[in-house]
């Protein structure tokens, strides 16, 4: 079985990603797997272009094909942001109860109306021979003003989809995988993905 790389040490996410990729006929190994390397910091002005950077540092690395995500919440009301800066909007304390209380604070004035969001994941993959993909998934819905639920992680508390009543965290792991926007990404993947054990 090919061995993919998840450029990831996030054990939620790469749990998730697992779930997702079942059925791509690989075995998804993370970077606690092999052995370290220098990562590169993400300072790329797009998901695409963080996604890119950390799967080429990731195959350069250890020569085995790497799959690499960026994701984040888009706020309307906040111009898109946090945006790339997702995982590190609260600053120094950069934990997802820092950064809850800090998005919503933010919008404490905004009109329940006005509360549009969307998440954002770019996943790319790239092989050892210098073949590249880039996909992008987005998962629009709104923001809640106190945070609900416990099965997920990051901005999932706040965030109902459209379409739902329940926020992303009081869905079951398969109804997340099914339509969140990782999930969306990474089933663009999947062809690519099964190629490589073709």
């Amino acid at each position: 079985m090919t061995r993919l790389l998840v450029a990831s040490r996030n054990a939620k996410k790469l749990e998730e990603l697992r779930r997702i990729l079942a059925g791509a006929g690989v075995e998804v190994i993370g970077l606690d797997d092999v052995p370290p390397f220098p990562e590169a910091p993400e300072t790329g002005a797009t998901f695409e272009e963080n996604a890119l950077a950390k799967a080429r540092d990731a195959v350069a690395a250890t020569g085995l094909p790497a799959v690499a995500d960026d994701s984040g919440i888009a706020v309307d009301a906040l111009n898109g942001m946090p945006g790339v800066l997702s995982a590190r909007w609260a600053g120094s304390a950069k934990s997802d109860p820092a950064n809850l209380k800090l998005v919503l604070e933010q919008v404490a004035d905004v009109p329940d109306e006005r509360l549009t969001a969307a998440f954002v994941c770019a996943a790319a993959l790239v092989q050892p021979g210098g073949e590249e993909v880039v996909v992008r998934g987005e998962w629009p819905g709104t923001l809640v003003r106190e945070p609900r639920g416990t099965n997920g992680f990051g901005y999932d508390p706040i965030f109902v989809p459209e379409g739902e009543t329940r926020t992303s965290a009081e869905l079951s792991s398969a109804e997340k995988d099914a339509i969140s926007h990782r999930g969306r990404a990474l089933h663009q993947l999947l062809p690519h993905l099964r190629a490589l054990t073709a």
